[in-house]
C-alpha cells in the first residue's frame, strides 16, 4: 500500500454501506491514523431512548458485534422487549433488540447527566475495545426532515423505517444544522496537518453524507486542508446496494446512476471533492465522471467479504496518494 504511514485518514460514514468500508479502513490503518465520523441527522428519541442509528451501526461493525445478515443491530438479538411493547399497544415499528436497548439506555442516561454525544461515543468504544476513533458529526441536535410529494414533512426514521420509504420525496432539510458545530473529534481530524485523505464512504449522498458536510465549518476546514477528498459511489449498475438512494434519485428527477452521484458531489461541493470511485459494472461511465473534473478509478466496490472491504480500502487509500 502506498498510503504513507505518517499520514492520517478521515472517513465519513452513514450506516450499513459506509460501515463496511470503515471496517476495511480500520484493518488497513493503525489506531490514531483513522477517524470515522458518523452521520447524526438520523438520531432521534423513541420510547424515551436517545438512538443514534448510524453511529451504532459503525460501532457494532468495528466491534464485530453487528448482525451480518441484517447489516444493522447486534448479532444474536432477541426481541422480548419489543414484543412486550407491542402487546401493551406501544409503538413497535422501530426494531429495538434486547441487546441494542442496553446501548440506548446507557446513552440516554449519560446524555441526561450532561455528557456530550462525543463523550458517550468515546465511552462506548472503550467499553467495546474499539481502538480506532469514532466520532459524531456534531454534538448539537440536527434532524433530517424528508419532504414528500404529498406535502408531508417526515422525521427521517418515520420515513425510512415506519413508512418503509414508500412516500415520494421532493427534498430534504437538516433542522438545526445552521446552529450546529462540528464535534471536537471531527474538527480535530479535519485540521490535523497529517490528514492526507478524506474518504466519503458509499453512503446515501442526500441523507447520510450531505448532513455531515453541511455542518458549518466543515467545508472551510476542507478548503484549508491539503487532503484528497474521495467519494465512493453507493450506486452500482443503477442500483443502491443498501437503502433508498436510487429510489430517491428517481423521485428527485435524477438518473439512477453512479454518474448522477458524481454530479451531485461536483455541483454541491465544486472543487472540494477531488476523486470518485466507480464499480467495475460502471466502467463505461469513467470518461463522463472525469469530465466533471473528478479523478476517477474503477475497482470492485461490492463488499461481500472482509477481504473485499480491505481491498477497497487499500485501493481508495492508494488513489488518495496519487491525487495528492
Amino acid at each position: 500500500m502506498s498510503f504513507s504511514s505518517q499520514s492520517s485518514c478521515l472517513a465519513i460514514s452513514g450506516g450499513v454501506g459506509g460501515a463496511k468500508l470503515a471496517l476495511g479502513l480500520a484493518h488497513m490503518l493503525e489506531p490514531g491514523k483513522l477517524t470515522i465520523t458518523g452521520n447524526t441527522g438520523d438520531d432521534f428519541v423513541h420510547l424515551g431512548f436517545f438512538i443514534s442509528p448510524d453511529l451504532d451501526t459503525v460501532m457494532y461493525t468495528l466491534a464485530d458485534l453487528n448482525n451480518k445478515d441484517l447489516g444493522w443491530g447486534q448479532e444474536g438479538e432477541s426481541w422480548n422487549f419489543l414484543d412486550a411493547v407491542k402487546r401493551m399497544g406501544g409503538e413497535s415499528w422501530f426494531r429495538l433488540g434486547d441487546r441494542d436497548i442496553g446501548t440506548h439506555v446507557v446513552r440516554t442516561q449519560m446524555l441526561a447527566a450532561g455528557k456530550s454525544l462525543s463523550e458517550v461515543t468515546s465511552h462506548f468504544c472503550k467499553q467495546l475495545a474499539i481502538k480506532h476513533r469514532l466520532v459524531p458529526m456534531t454534538d448539537d441536535p440536527v434532524a433530517t426532515i424528508v419532504h414528500t410529494r404529498a406535502g408531508e414533512k417526515l422525521a427521517f426514521q418515520h420515513y425510512f423505517v415506519r413508512d418503509e420509504c414508500r412516500p415520494e420525496v421532493t427534498g430534504f432539510v437538516f433542522s438545526g444544522i445552521d446552529e450546529a458545530k462540528p464535534a471536537p473529534g471531527f474538527i480535530a481530524a479535519l485540521v490535523d496537518p497529517t490528514l492526507a485523505a478524506v474518504i466519503i464512504c458509499p453512503s446515501n449522498p442526500f441523507v447520510s453524507v450531505d448532513p455531515v458536510l453541511k455542518v458549518p465549518g466543515v467545508m472551510d476546514a476542507l478548503n484549508s486542508s491539503k487532503a484528497a477528498v474521495i467519494a465512493v459511489s453507493p450506486i452500482v449498475g443503477g442500483q443502491a446496494l443498501k437503502g433508498p438512494a436510487a429510489k430517491m434519485m428517481a423521485e428527485l428527477g435524477m438518473p439512477q446512476t453512479a454518474l448522477a452521484v458524481a454530479e451531485h458531489y461536483a455541483t454541491q461541493y465544486p472543487g472540494q471533492v477531488h476523486g470518485f470511485v466507480l464499480d467495475e459494472q460502471d466502467r463505461g461511465l469513467r470518461d463522463e465522471v472525469e469530465s466533471l473534473g473528478l479523478s476517477t478509478i474503477v475497482t470492485n466496490t461490492v463488499m461481500v467479504t472482509l477481504q473485499d472491504r480491505m481491498d477497497l480500502a487499500e485501493a481508495v487509500l492508494d488513489f488518495s496518494s496519487e491525487i495528492t
